[in-house]
């Protein structure tokens, strides 16, 4: 299937387009590559139920920008709540989540929210000056002075903390969801905890932003189209696998970067808080569904999720572009076909995608979801190598945390030879 994103495709236009495209006045050009990406993302997803399931929100999120329109977004739901009057002990490993989670809550009033966030201090910077490609912007078009990159960079590290924040949202109202519907007693007495967990995350974040920041960026509309698809589902499961597995699993990856990068002490802070938690929530997600994927669903229910877990992997992984960043600083300058080269290629975004998938793709494996069927699609965009990763029912807050904190002070250890 073609892609009008591909570099060649532009090419393969009759000449007279190709003229006709040039000709055209920046804004113009960039309404049409809007447009083509929007097409781009649409036209990839293959299975008709996969396209009933995210047609909707891709149309409120790609085309509409529900997100992005300065008003609250009402979201149809329609899920069963599930009661049981017997009020079952059914889950042990459930039950053990419920234990460690109640102690497990921290108070975002905690945090050492006294410390100055100095955004002009080159010493404390929120993200390395090489996480973005400073010679590669140059070819791309970006000049900036030293005070402007910094400030660049400190607009890609608020875009990021941003999203974090509307995932948080989606992921508050996604755990009260599941918590009424999941089938598991123990579960939703877990699931009451990740509630909470979510309002400090989203608590924490808006702090952050509002009061050392002083900015917050819009939702991406890719985002949106995630969140706002999973809050429609009636589906219990698929509300598990789109949160707990695809978002928050991502998100523990996301959040983990960001913690071994970032100079800035409160900031750090407050992502091993969360990250603690999360381990939680994606371990919850697995235990959830690796029974229930294996002999509850039907071949052709099992392979309708295999089918979404890939799309949105897919959508996640490609289009995160930080289109937000570039409205502001750079709209006016380059194209959005050349800030998307090279915000695609930066080494801190790749890394960040890395580290993002590294944590989902052992989770979709251990609930069944990468079957033979389905591997060559996830090799065939490169997310293959992560298949023999460690999965979340086998990881803990503080394993993770110790094992960034390593690769952190071997970075720093090399860099310093």
């Amino acid at each position: 299937m073609f892609d009008p994103l591909d570099p060649g495709f532009a090419m393969s236009l009759p000449p007279i387009l190709q003229r006709l495209q040039h000709r055209l006045r920046p804004e113009v050009r960039n309404q049409l590559d809007e447009w083509r990406e929007t097409i781009s993302v649409l036209s990839q997803v293959r299975d008709p139920r996969v396209a009933a399931a995210l047609g909707p929100s891709g149309v409120r999120g790609l085309l509409l920008h529900r997100g992005k329109q300065g008003v609250p977004t009402r979201t149809p739901a329609r899920h069963r709540v599930h009661f049981d009057w017997q009020y079952p002990h059914d889950n042990p490993e459930m039950a053990e989540l419920y234990r460690r989670a109640k102690a497990g809550q921290w108070n975002g009033d905690d945090l050492p929210w006294h410390i100055d966030v100095d955004l002009d201090n080159p010493d404390v910077l929120l993200l390395p000056e090489d996480f973005v490609d400073r010679d590669m912007a140059e070819q791309c078009g970006i000049r900036l002075t030293d005070a402007e990159w910094r400030a660049f960079g400190h607009s890609i590290a608020a875009w990021m903390l941003s999203q974090f924040l509307h995932g948080e949202q989606g992921a508050l109202f996604a755990a009260a969801q599941v918590t009424e519907a999941v089938q598991f007693f123990d579960g939703k007495l877990y699931g009451a905890t990740q509630v909470m967990d979510e309002a400090r995350h989203v608590e924490v974040f808006l702090r952050y932003l509002e009061t050392k920041l002083e900015r917050l960026y819009q939702v991406n509309d890719n985002l949106f189209v995630i969140i706002d698809a999973l809050m429609a589902d009636r589906r219990w499961d698929m509300k598990f696998l789109g949160m707990q597995i695809m978002v928050e699993g991502l998100a523990l990856g996301a959040f983990g970067t960001m913690y071994k990068v970032t100079e800035e002490p409160l900031l750090r802070a407050l992502l091993a808080g969360v990250i603690q938690d999360e381990a939680r929530h994606v371990h919850y997600g697995v235990v959830a569904l690796r029974d229930h994927v294996r002999t509850e669903l039907t071949e052709s229910e099992r392979r309708e999720r295999e089918d979404w877990a890939f799309e949105v992997s897919v959508l996640m992984r490609n289009r995160f572009m930080a289109y937000e960043v570039y409205e502001e600083w750079f709209e006016h300058r380059i194209s959005r076909a050349r800030w998307r080269e090279f915000i695609t290629h930066s080494p801190g975004m790749e890394q960040f995608r890395s580290v993002m998938f590294s944590r989902l793709v052992p989770n979709l494996r251990e609930i069944g979801l990468l079957t033979d069927r389905i591997r060559p699609a996830y090799e065939s965009v490169g997310l293959m190598r992560y298949f023999g990763g460690a999965s979340a029912d086998s990881l803990t807050g503080d394993r993770i945390l110790a094992e960034l904190d390593a690769e952190r002070e071997a970075e720093l250890l090399q860099a310093g030879t």
